[in-house]
């Protein structure tokens, strides 16, 4: 999925991004700090990035990779950035 992502230069720094795992897949921690980079080119540039998986233990996930187990979660962490980056955060 990271390779696909890459390839389709969705990774570029256009415009805010949520990525849903499928609850059906199995993914670990070391599968999402792939998108490390990503996730920090993307607060760098004022541009939200946000990751649903289920099942993985937030504390085993650094804090510069934003992830949530719901879409929902995920669209108020998409609000709350924007309101932190209003207020110059």
């Amino acid at each position: 999925f990271y390779k696909a992502f890459i390839d389709q230069d969705l990774h570029k720094l256009s415009t805010h991004k949520i990525v849903q795992f499928s609850k059906n897949t199995y993914t670990t921690d070391s599968d999402l700090l792939l998108f490390l980079t990503v996730a920090n080119d993307h607060k760098t540039n004022g541009i939200s990035f946000v990751v649903i998986c289920n099942g993985i233990g937030i504390e085993e996930i650094p804090d510069e990779l934003n992830l949530v187990p719901s879409l929902i979660e995920a669209e108020d962490l998409l609000e709350m950035e924007a309101i932190e980056r209003d207020l110059g955060f």
